[in-house]
């Protein structure tokens, strides 16, 4: 039987990947749009190049997510095949502890970020530039809390995410 906490845990990881899915799927389409009508048409939508560009950014925040979520982000695992045991985990929450630490200082930069655009008034695709920029502030600090929780609990896998363990 499943506790309500590992439901919600679980709605939550399928929602974060449906997300970026849908994204990833939209801009697909989106470009391959644009070069349709650019190539047969000689014309083409004036505001998917910048609504493509913010898209990308959404799709790398939510993507750094899901990879923290799965133990998959990217890192430099060189030391912990030499160390193991009590020093490798420390090392692991010495290190997941830092990304933590820097990823809140980039969500508090930001907010900053953030507050430059709100009152100027531009906009994306007819989206205020403060409101496609707030996925750095929000991403960041959910990536923060992430890594933060992930380093005291297990890691999801022992192996390396690219790499096959050394002998």
């Amino acid at each position: 039987m499943t506790t309500p906490g590992a439901t919600l845990v679980r709605w939550i990881e399928r929602v974060e990947t449906g997300l970026v899915a849908a994204l990833v799927f939209a801009m697909v389409v989106l470009a391959g749009a644009q070069i349709v009508l650019r190539n047969a048409f000689e014309s083409g939508l004036s505001w998917a190049d910048p609504l493509l560009r913010a898209m990308v950014l959404w799709a790398a925040m939510l993507g750094a997510l899901a990879a923290a979520r799965d133990d998959k982000h990217i890192g430099l695992d060189l030391v912990t095949h030499f160390v193991h045991g009590r020093a490798r985990r420390l090392l692991r929450v010495v290190t997941l502890l830092f990304a933590a630490a820097v990823s809140a200082m980039m969500a508090w930069h930001g907010v900053g970020l953030v507050r430059l655009d709100y009152g100027a008034g531009t906009a994306t695709a007819g989206i205020p530039n403060w409101a496609i920029e707030a996925i750095v502030p929000v991403g960041f600090g959910l990536l923060a809390l992430r890594l933060a929780l992930r380093a005291f609990l297990p890691p999801r896998s022992d192996a390396p995410a690219l790499a096959p363990e050394l002998p």
